[in-house]
Parts: C-alpha cells; sequence; structure tokens
C-alpha cells in the first residue's frame, strides 16, 4: 500500500484484487504525514470521518454504477464542501457551507472520497501560489520554485500522489500554470460546462472550476461526473461532452510564430516549446503560424481592465470593514477596481469585441491552439524582490483563454534541456475540450514521462499509455448491447437517432452464454447469465437518460434490460434475455461474440449442403 499510485487504473486494479477503501484512506494519511507539508490543506477532515465514509461504500462488485468509487479527491478552498469551512485562503471571510458544492456532490454521489480542502492564492487572485495567511504550499519538484496558483494545494496534492484527482478554479490560467510547475495534467473545461454552484467567484462571467490529475484519461474522467447543467447557476452551459479524441488524420493547429513567442530570455523554455511542437508535427499536426499581438491584447484587458471590479464585487464589504484582513497584494491588485468607473467598463467591452474580431479569422480552419503553458519559471526569492511582475509573465499564455471563450488542457512533455519539466496547452473552441484532451493523451502518452513527483511521497513512474477511454456523462446511461444494436447491424440506427455515442468495445465477465434465437430478420441474440459461461464481446454506449424511456419502447420480449457483469470487473446496464426462451435456441456461447457468429454462418462452408 504504500508505493500504490493513485491514479485510477492502479487503483482499480488494486481494488479488484481485495485492496479496500478505507485501506486507501488511511495509506493517504500516512502520505500527508510524512510529506509533512502544512501549506497543502486548509482543513484536513478527520481519518476516522473518511475511514467511516469508505466503510459505507457498497460493495466493489456492485459499484458499477459508481465510476469513482473509493477514489480520493481534493478540493480548492474556494468550492463549498459540507461540514467543513470555506475560507477562500481568508479566514474572516470564512463561513460554513450548508451543502456541497454542484460538482462536489456530483463527485461524491459517483463514490468519490473528499479528502479536505486545498490552499489557493487568497479569493483565487494570483498565478504564484504563495498570496495566501496560511504557510504556501512547496513546490513539488523544487521547493525554491514557486508552486503556481491560484490552485496551488490542488496541483500539489495531486502531484505528491497524495490524491488521485483535484478540483481547482480557472479564470486568469488557475487550473494551467501550477500543472506546469508540478508536472501534472490541469483541464481546464469549457466556461459553464461545470457549474459554479457552490464556488466563491473570482470573475464571475470567466470562472470555471477545473481539474487535476496525473494522467489526461484521469482528468476526464473526473470531468465526465463533475460536468452537468445547473438551473440553478446563470452561467451553466448546455454542452456536449463526447469522449476524448484527437483529431484525425492530418489536422491544424496554430501556434505563435516564433516574432510574437515571449520567453522573457528564458531560451530553455524557447527550445523546449519548439521540440513540442516538432512532436504534434510528427502526430500529423500541420503547424499554422499566428501573430499572437491581439490574444496578448485581450490578455491584457484581465487585470489591467475593468475586469478586476468583477473581483472588487466579492471582497468590497471585507475591504470596507477589514482591509487589514487581505493579504496586502491581494489587496492591491483588485483595490485597482476603485480606479475604473462604468464608462471603463463599456469601453473596455467594446476593445474585447474588436479583439475577438480580429481573432476570429485568425482561427478559421484550425482544430486547436498550442501555446506553452507559462513562458518559464518562478523562484520564491523573485516573488520577495517582486510579487506582481512574475504573476504578471506567468498569465502571458493563460489571461486571454476564458475571455475568449475558449477550452484548455495542460499536459507534461518531455523534459527542458534542465531538466525541469516541459509543458504545452492545447486549446480549442468552446464545446471541443474532446479534441484538445485526445491531443493531449498523446502527446503525454508519447512523451514517455513520469507524473508528478519523481522519488517523492510514492516515488513511481508513472506513463499514461493508453488514451482517455470515453466514459458516460451522469445525465447518461452507459448501456451495453450484444447483438443487432452494434455499431454497423441494423438496429443500430435505433441508438443514433436518440443521441447515443459509442463508448467502448470490450467483453462480459466469464459469466454468460449467448444464444442465436429464432426469428428474424432482424436476427438477434439472447445473453443468459450462467456461472458455466464464457467472456461475450459487447459495445458500450452513452445513452442520454431522456431518451431511456423511448429506448426501452422498441426492446421486444423476450429481452430486457439488466445490470451485466464486464471483464474490467466493472458493472453496467445492458440487453439480457429470459432464460425460458433460450430453450431449444442454438448455444454460440463459443464463437465469443454475435459478430464472429454472423460471420461463420454467412461463410460459404456455412451455406454447402
Amino acid at each position: 500500500m504504500p508505493d500504490l499510485p493513485l491514479n485510477l487504473a492502479s487503483l482499480r486494479a488494486a481494488y479488484a484484487a481485495g485492496v479496500s477503501p478505507a485501506e486507501v484512506v488511511a495509506a493517504v494519511y500516512r502520505r500527508i504525514e510524512a510529506l509533512g507539508d502544512p501549506g497543502i490543506f486548509i482543513h484536513l477532515r478527520p481519518e476516522a470521518e473518511l475511514l467511516a465514509e469508505a466503510a459505507a461504500l457498497p460493495p466493489f462488485q456492485a459499484a458499477g454504477g459508481l465510476p469513482l468509487w473509493g477514489v480520493p479527491f481534493a478540493i480548492k478552498d474556494n468550492i463549498d464542501l459540507a461540514g467543513a469551512p470555506t475560507t477562500a485562503a481568508c479566514p474572516a471571510y470564512a463561513y460554513e457551507p450548508a451543502a456541497d458544492a454542484f460538482c462536489v456532490a456530483r463527485l461524491r454521489r459517483a463514490g468519490a472520497l473528499a479528502i479536505g480542502k486545498t490552499n489557493l492564492d487568497q479569493f483565487a487572485t494570483g498565478l504564484v501560489g504563495v498570496r495566501s495567511p496560511f504557510p504556501p504550499p512547496l513546490n513539488a519538484l523544487d521547493p525554491a520554485m514557486a508552486p503556481g496558483g491560484s490552485s496551488s494545494g490542488s496541483a500539489v496534492a495531486v502531484a505528491q500522489g497524495l490524491v488521485t484527482f483535484a478540483l481547482g478554479t480557472d479564470t486568469a490560467g488557475s487550473g494551467r500554470v501550477p500543472a506546469a510547475l508540478n508536472n501534472i495534467v490541469g483541464l481546464k473545461p469549457s466556461l459553464g460546462l461545470i457549474s459554479n454552484g457552490g464556488v466563491v467567484p473570482a470573475c464571475r462571467s470567466l470562472d470555471t472550476v477545473s481539474l487535476f490529475a496525473l494522467t489526461v484519461e484521469d482528468a476526464w474522467r473526473a470531468l465526465a461526473v463533475a460536468a452537468g447543467y445547473d438551473p440553478a447557476d446563470p452561467w451553466s452551459r448546455r454542452l456536449p461532452l463526447r469522449g476524448p479524441a484527437a483529431p484525425a488524420g492530418r489536422f491544424r493547429v496554430g501556434v505563435p510564430a516564433p516574432a510574437s513567442r515571449r520567453f522573457f530570455g528564458d531560451a530553455v523554455q524557447a527550445g523546449s516549446f519548439a521540440a513540442g511542437l516538432e512532436r504534434i508535427a510528427a502526430l500529423g499536426g500541420e503547424l499554422v503560424e499566428l501573430d499572437f499581438e491581439p490574444f496578448y491584447e485581450v490578455a491584457a484587458l484581465l487585470y489591467d481592465g475593468p475586469w478586476v471590479a468583477e473581483r472588487y464585487t466579492v471582497v468590497e464589504p471585507l475591504l470596507q470593514s477589514d482591509p487589514e484582513a487581505l493579504h496586502p497584494v491581494t489587496r492591491q491588485v483588485i483595490a485597482k477596481a476603485e480606479g475604473f468607473s462604468a464608462a471603463d467598463t463599456f469601453r473596455a467591452s467594446y476593445r474585447l469585441a474588436g479583439l475577438k474580431r480580429r481573432i476570429e479569422p485568425l482561427l478559421d480552419g484550425l482544430d486547436l491552439l498550442c501555446v506553452p503553458t507559462i513562458p518559464g519559471f518562478c523562484s520564491l526569492a523573485e516573488l520577495a524582490a517582486d510579487p506582481i511582475g512574475p504573476n504578471s509573465r506567468l498569465g502571458t499564455y493563460t489571461n486571454f483563454v476564458n475571455l475568449l471563450d475558449l477550452c484548455g488542457i495542460a499536459v507534461p512533455i518531455a523534459p527542458r534541456a534542465d531538466g525541469r519539466p516541459g509543458s504545452l496547452t492545447l486549446l480549442a473552441r468552446a464545446g471541443r475540450d474532446h479534441l484538445a484532451a485526445g491531443l493531449a493523451a498523446r502527446l503525454h502518452a508519447e512523451a514517455g514521462v513520469t507524473a508528478g513527483v519523481t522519488g517523492g511521497a510514492t516515488g513511481w513512474p508513472l506513463s499514461p499509455a493508453e488514451p482517455p477511454a470515453a466514459v458516460a456523462a451522469e445525465d447518461e446511461i452507459a448501456l451495453a448491447v450484444v447483438g443487432a444494436h452494434m455499431t454497423g447491424l441494423p438496429l443500430n440506427g435505433d441508438l443514433t437517432r436518440l443521441g447515443a455515442r459509442f463508448l467502448s468495445r470490450t467483453r462480459t465477465a466469464p459469466c454468460y452464454r449467448l444464444y442465436a434465437l429464432p426469428g428474424g430478420p432482424p436476427f438477434k441474440p439472447g445473453l443468459v447469465r450462467s456461472e458455466q459461461g464464457g467472456a461475450i464481446e459487447i459495445e458500450v454506449w452513452a445513452l442520454p437518460e431522456s431518451a431511456f424511456g423511448a429506448f426501452m419502447r422498441t426492446v421486444p420480449q423476450p429481452l430486457g434490460i439488466g445490470t451485466l457483469s464486464l471483464e474490467d470487473g466493472s458493472q453496467v446496464k445492458g440487453f439480457l434475455c429470459e432464460p425460458v426462451a433460450v430453450e431449444g435456441a442454438r448455444d454460440i456461447t463459443g464463437f465469443g461474440g454475435w459478430r464472429a457468429y454472423l460471420a461463420e454462418a454467412a461463410s460459404p462452408a456455412a451455406a454447402a449442403p
């Protein structure tokens, strides 16, 4: 247990081998104690409380409906967790939420175990991770470097192997900059894909909850659960969440032209970015060089324009009643809002509209954008000398993203020439999160780099060798089909017409028998559970929950929908047959699946007298 990696694949394998969630929880608390970094968590839930919650989970074999069963995660302390104070790293602001944030509730209902609340730049204002009255967390790879912010504790908790994933927030880059500085994945979804219900605002119109993980697959699986429309959140949007998929064949990626790349004298970082672009090209990407000046002009609006007034609306009562309660740098940044007028706000919105119009033709015909996640590293000594300048530089390639309604993911690539971690960010238009994640997974796998810490609390080499598997969102039902509803077969249209999407091709656990039912066309099989059975090929589709009733009306007797066990130990809903209906039917279990049986039935040998 001490060396168990906490990525999802390793956790699932451990649970399938008999490890319990309570044992994982106990190991997490021992790791936290051994690490001895008091700056990661602002609030850590009592271990006994977590052990009781873990023990209350259903048995692993019955947890197919809980995609994050027994998965430990952490929550940035500007996101509500019932039973724990929300401080936004400002004790004078703290309150006790009556309920979990919308996304936290979804994750916990899926079986995830919330370990505690993590440190941050106060009121999520900063990209450095040290603007907090609590001790700042140490950068997981080099304690002399800034941990990155504002989601500093969340990133470090993942990088140190304390949790499987962690929630952050991202307005100006807080979900991407700490990922780069700690050698992990940082996924910033499209605005509105995850509800901001129960999240302390930074800039309410630009905020999103983000996710940190060791691999793209883990981040995506957490996103698939956390995402969902929230009618109580006016910024929530109904956006598609397809399975991650890199662009097919040749694809076009916009990149800053060499003349408009900004590295502030860090030639090693410039070389790392160039090497990353070479890997994209090797994977089939056509690199399209862009003048990035309009993107930088958009970025400047975030802190140099009246958008800082959105932050002011959150802390205005505290600024007026107890200004010393704010971190001095946070107070300095947010107090700038007092110098802007309503007229300034309109002028800035007109400026942004004009810049968007200049940028639109640059994006036409592109599948993705690729930028450095950060222009270089930032030391604690630099921040002590200048708390503002290094922070501003860290946002060079992040500050414009939400203002332009883009989604993005920061992903580790090969280390820089000096051994520091490399990181690229892939960006896409809103609703195209799957394209950015798909290519990020390929880049991470191709790089073959370790994730998080090398030689830290766990010391495991973790290479994300597989692309992220598509999973059903919470408002979808994962449905296993075994016969005529599979891809290319006669009844597949019954699924696709209702908006179902393909997830995976896999097999059942070895406890089913397959029979060729009489009747047809279309010809259909019947799947019956049997302890003397075999593993049967199936396809898993994600069917919108709202369409399930309509689909059921197309399912005739003796078929029905029950719960199927899969070869990886998970369970999904799927087609089963009444045992009485297979009496006298041909047992085709030996073919291993319906397709193999159809191929044999169509062969010349089968047709011969």
